[in-house]
């Protein structure tokens, strides 16, 4: 297991920089929502009738970020050209009248210069993605959004760590009690002081057997980061999965540096496997007003089959 003395357990003695950058690992495959992934990359598959990546954009946007930064890989321009004007499709929608539509296209785009792309030209694992936006990152804090990872809740998940990262400092990162016998397909903390919220970490393993977890808390698709994570990830030593690892390079921070795992209020929805994706579109169509009344009549024909 990857760990550390006990960490800083004492608040910042100045204030901590903003955090104003976030990065999206947006480079994988999506293989297991192949065929419907060959041609379309997984981050813009809907919920209901957003992209998947547009929820992270939308949840970074309200915890203050203000600059974007995409990490692709080949077959992915579709995610930059979701965030560009469609100068015909916004002509075609003013012509018409259909103002509504038009609003939700231009509120949907961040503003010119806030986003940026680079591309991870090999699959290396989480830690190696992040690497690659090191150069546009530089040295400040950042925060990190797995837009397969959907939170639902008011406010959302990365505003709650915002908030948590300016009391404390330091590193945080979001976590959710899982059951023991799935620990091995999480980055697991060993959690120290913990005030029922907000617990110090004094370790962590990435994908540790149920018999060796530390812990049944497990790190969810947030973290807000400081740049030193940079130095571990240079040195592309690999983990689990041969792969260069978050996981690995954060616990080296732990004892140096406050970290901390904030619960988050909400719901998770897992959209990187179909059962979580669908019912991601359940519960967000189920909250429609416009959509509710038809769909739980819908839902009333498959029970009684």
């Amino acid at each position: 297991m990857a760990s550390s003395q006990s960490p800083v357990t004492k608040s910042p003695a100045k204030k901590s920089p903003a955090v104003k950058t976030v990065v999206f690992p947006v480079a994988g495959l999506g293989t297991r929502f192949l065929p419907a992934t060959k041609a379309i990359p997984k981050e813009m598959l809907p919920v209901v009738d957003r992209p998947l990546i547009q929820y992270a954009v939308d949840e970074a946007a309200e915890a203050g970020i203000e600059h974007f930064v995409f990490v692709t890989g080949r077959g992915k321009a579709a995610i930059e050209d979701h965030f560009d004007r469609a100068f015909e499709l916004e002509t075609t929608l003013e012509n018409k009248g259909k103002t509504d539509a038009l609003k939700e296209l231009v509120a949907s785009r961040p503003r010119p210069g806030q986003m940026s792309f680079t591309r991870q030209q090999e699959p290396l694992g989480l830690g190696h993605a992040i690497w690659c936006a090191k150069d546009i990152i530089g040295d400040s804090p950042f925060a990190v959004v797995l837009p397969d990872e959907l939170m639902h809740g008011t406010p959302g998940c990365l505003a709650q760590m915002v908030e948590t990262y300016k009391e404390r400092g330091g590193n945080v990162v979001a976590v959710q009690e899982v059951p023991h016998e799935h620990t091995s397909r999480y980055g697991i903390i060993d959690p120290g002081t913990d005030d029922g919220t907000v617990s110090e970490v004094r370790g962590m393993v990435e994908k540790p057997k149920p018999d060796a977890a530390p812990s049944n808390l497990a790190i969810v698709g947030r973290y807000i980061l400081q740049p030193d994570v940079f130095v571990p990830l240079s040195e592309g030593r690999r983990g689990a999965g041969d792969e260069i690892q978050l996981t690995d390079a954060m616990a080296e921070l732990i004892g140096r540096q406050p970290f901390h795992a904030l619960r988050f209020g909400g719901r998770r929805f897992d959209c990187g496997n179909k059962v979580g994706f669908l019912e991601a579109n359940l519960a967000l169509a189920l909250e429609r007003e416009d959509m509710e009344a038809d769909l739980r009549q819908v839902l009333t024909r498959y029970q009684t089959k």
